[in-house]
């Protein structure tokens, strides 16, 4: 059955999986084609996009971790009109919704970046994503204008992990449809190539029992807000976590990088998809990835 990830109301919205990529590790919905099945999964969140268009960052942008890896991009891209004008019959033609992943970066261009992607019929949501060093006066502001703007569009709200918390209430009063928890949160580390320390956010396995935890408190503090877990998902286990601890759906982000599979794994997993292996099955017969379609056709006869 469809879920809904979104408050019910007009501008709900369902979703045939919970399980969709991050914004920043899927491009914008083209990068991955012929390594991962579209239509397994339940929406495709875009590359973050700003009203004007943002430079990419200089100097070091990768720098391995122990358990994970620090990115730095300055989140380059052409600006939001550019964006529509060269995407839009790409979107067109997904077979699964798009949500489009705005950058938060002042009032006036919230709404009205809100207001041009309301109008556009490829983009079934927005995500806006705030700053990290955000008030809950100013997550407040942002969502209103972004709602405002975005009358026939949910709006979520993504979350920065640090100030999860505090700032919560503040965006659910104001509107949004959805809480994604949460951003990847910031850091420092040293490139070993240049010798300078290098900031920027974090991916890895560490990541989820932080935001796993934030996602079960806020679940039980705001009944009736849905939230879509997002952080450290690296196996279907760390998915299913998820769901338990009160998300409706699950967002998939650096695994992609590696293991572009796995994200189609984990949809195939939650959306019930995935055939359990027949007892009797010898190993040349199976395929850990099989679904519905591949498993009657191997084995119909």
């Amino acid at each position: 059955m469809p879920t809904l990830i979104t408050r019910p109301g007009k501008n709900a919205l369902y979703l045939d999986s919970p399980v969709m990529p991050a914004a920043g590790t899927f491009g914008y919905g083209n990068t991955y084609r012929g390594l991962v099945d579209h239509s397994q999964l339940g929406a495709i969140v875009t590359n973050p996009v700003t009203y004007q268009p943002w430079s990419p960052a200089v100097g070091t942008r990768v720098v391995p971790l122990d358990a994970g890896v620090l990115m730095h991009t300055g989140l380059p891209n052409v600006g939001l009109k550019k964006v529509l004008r060269e995407f839009d019959q790409v979107w067109a033609s997904l077979p699964c919704p798009l949500i489009l992943h705005l950058v938060a970066t002042n009032e006036g261009e919230v709404r009205k970046a809100a207001e041009i992607i309301d109008h556009s019929e490829s983009v079934a949501a927005i995500e806006l994503g705030l700053p990290d060093d955000i008030s809950a006066e100013e997550a407040q502001r942002y969502t209103v204008a972004a709602v405002r703007g975005a009358l026939e569009k949910p709006v979520l709200v993504r979350l920065p992990l640090g100030d999860a918390f505090e700032i919560a209430d503040a965006v659910s009063q104001a509107g949004a449809a959805t809480l994604v928890v949460a951003a990847p949160p910031r850091g420092t580390a040293r490139d070993l190539r240049s010798g300078q320390l290098i900031q920027g956010r974090i991916y890895g396995p560490l990541v989820k029992p932080i935001a796993l935890h934030m996602v079960q408190v806020l679940h039980d503090r705001l009944k009736e807000m849905p939230i879509i877990g997002a952080g450290g998902i690296h196996s279907l286990g760390d998915a299913r976590d998820y769901l338990e601890a009160g998300a409706v759906a699950v967002q998939v982000d650096a695994i992609t990088w590696v293991q572009p599979n796995m994200l189609e794994r984990i949809a195939r997993d939650l959306s019930g998809h995935l055939v359990t292996r027949m007892w009797d099955a010898y190993p040349d017969e199976w395929n850990a990835d099989m679904g519905d379609t591949e498993f009657r056709d191997r084995f119909s006869d």
